[in-house]
């Protein structure tokens, strides 16, 4: 049977650090805050935002809200954006995506600061992530999946690591974060001619193609960790489910994350982290000056 690489102890761990940072910060009359900007009221966006605001609690950072209609304009979405840009005492924002149409997210992502940008929606944060270099901090989501294989002390350094999935929010941005950590990176998605073949040829198997147990037994091996980053919502069986076939993986592979319950209690806890180092690089530079 398969080891579970459960979130909460990763979550626990980084939350518990930021909390220590923040009082660090208070002590110099900082308090690290998050912006969160949510446009109408999905369901979805909502559940998170309240999973955000006891992470955020437990981190001790500070959250404010601007929630705007879903029939709010461009002009004011802007302004909102405008404003957090301009106001010292936020260090980082997080807007809900997708937002609701008509609203234009390129212009959103041009118009954020990126020293502000805490998941990795400015384009100057995203070559940050592909160069190394600069202010820019990479999507929580794909963060999250490298803290997970740290915090369980799954080697990368010369690992073969294959992900499937090639979105710019987890999939080539986390295969960019592997290739950091010294890992040969393949990969994949779902046009890949014998896409079994190059799963099973991994150490490690990073999953985010957005399919419900798409990944099965005949594209697994003994020894392998899978790391599933896939939330699906399955009608049948009436809750969610990974890319992975979980039950196929328990009795070959050597650990993988499940869900819920894994990488995704760990990408609320990264954003924190990315707030108080925000905050912490806000009071550097004034320091500096």
């Amino acid at each position: 049977m398969a080891e579970l690489l459960y979130g909460a102890p990763v979550a626990t761990a980084i939350t518990e650090d930021c909390a220590g940072r923040a009082d660090r910060l208070a002590n110099e009359g900082v308090t690290p805050t998050l912006a969160v900007v949510r446009v109408g009221e999905r369901a979805d966006d909502l559940s998170y935002e309240r999973g955000l605001m006891k992470r955020a609690e437990k981190a001790g950072v500070s959250v404010r809200r601007v929630c705007l209609p879903e029939s709010c304009s461009q002009t004011r979405l802007m302004d909102a954006v405008a404003q957090i840009n301009e106001d010292a005492s936020v260090h980082g924002c997080l807007v809900f995506r997708p937002l609701p149409a008509p609203l234009d997210e390129g212009a959103l992502a041009h118009a954020l600061a990126p020293s502000k940008d805490v998941d990795c929606l400015t384009p100057a944060s995203l070559v940050s992530v592909f160069s190394g270099a600069g202010e820019g901090f990479a999507p929580c989501t794909a963060e999250a999946v490298i803290r997970v294989l740290t915090h369980y002390g799954v080697p990368l350094a010369g690992a073969n690591v294959t992900v499937v999935g090639r979105s710019l929010v987890i999939g080539r941005p986390v295969a960019m974060m592997l290739q950091a950590k010294d890992a040969t990176v393949t990969m994949c998605h779902s046009k890949t001619a014998d896409l079994e073949r190059h799963c099973r040829e991994a150490d490690v198997l990073v999953l985010a193609m957005g399919r419900a147990r798409a990944i099965g037994a005949d594209a697994l091996r003994a020894g392998q960790v899978v790391v599933d980053v896939g939330i699906n919502w399955d009608e049948k069986a009436g809750r969610l489910v990974g890319d992975l076939d979980a039950q196929a993986a328990d009795a070959i592979v050597a650990a993988y994350t499940p869900v819920p319950r894994g990488v995704g209690s760990v990408t609320t806890a990264v954003l924190m982290d990315h707030v108080v180092t925000a905050a912490e690089r806000a009071l550097s530079h004034v320091s500096q000056r």
